[in-house]
């Protein structure tokens, strides 16, 4: 049996975690959690609640950890309680994996330091902060440390810890399950397909949705000693 941890926490984004875990399900053997303080239901940011199946108490071991993101990390990073949780699993897990910016959490937990990780494209460059080395890619697998980059890639991040575990047969079978070729309607994905007029409306949102989160990075990163190191 894989025992799969996700940390649930408000203001996650949805597909983070739940793109994944339809793929993880499926995965021989798995048995998946979604873990929080309580059994309370979590408010997503898309503004509809998800139920935890597991409070930090009652979970104490995984094989896999995973973070996903959204616009509550910056609260999680603050929060000694699931921050004490994230830094327990992941001390001992055989995969400590994030989707999207569930890497900034891994990162102030201390997790990162030495390891090549990657996130969402506008907060990719923060990952130094905390002792990490970026990589752009859909996917980053580095010892046992995997680490998607923006929500959507949590299906591709998905996939590969499926391979990697599972073996390729077991995850290009499941990719085929579900139909998983994507063709998206616009060439727009990235900051370098956007083009400027469309990131200038992106950061203009971000910043006015998320504009205590620097200040939580560079609080988080200094606990932790690395700005003082820098």
């Amino acid at each position: 049996m894989t025992q799969i941890a996700f940390l649930l926490f408000p203001g996650l984004t949805q597909l983070d975690l739940t793109g994944p875990a339809q793929f993880l399900s499926r995965m021989p053997g798995a048995k998946m959690d979604l873990v929080w303080k309580d059994r309370q239901p979590v408010m997503t940011d898309a503004g509809f609640a998800i139920v935890p199946t597991a409070t930090f108490d009652e979970v104490r071991s995984a094989d896999v950890l995973c973070i996903p993101g959204g616009l509550g990390v910056s609260e999680v990073m603050e929060d000694d309680a699931a921050m004490a949780w994230v830094r327990a699993i992941g001390g001992q897990a055989a995969w400590v994996t994030s989707v999207c910016t569930g890497s900034l959490v891994l990162g102030a937990a201390g997790l990162l330091e030495g390891y090549r990780a990657t996130t969402h494209w506008a907060w990719h460059h923060h990952l130094a902060m905390f002792g990490a080395r970026p990589e752009r890619a859909r996917t980053v697998t580095d010892r046992n440390r995997v680490t998607g980059g923006g929500v959507t890639a949590g299906i591709d991040f998905a996939l590969t810890l499926i391979a990697a575990i599972s073996g390729e047969t077991v995850a290009r079978t499941l990719q085929l399950a579900f139909e998983y070729d994507p063709q998206p309607p616009f060439a727009g994905g990235t900051p370098e397909k956007a083009g400027a007029e469309i990131l200038a409306a992106h950061d203009s949102v971000v910043s006015g949705i998320m504009p205590h989160r620097e200040a939580a990075l560079v609080s988080a990163s200094a606990r932790l000693g690395y700005l003082a190191r820098g």
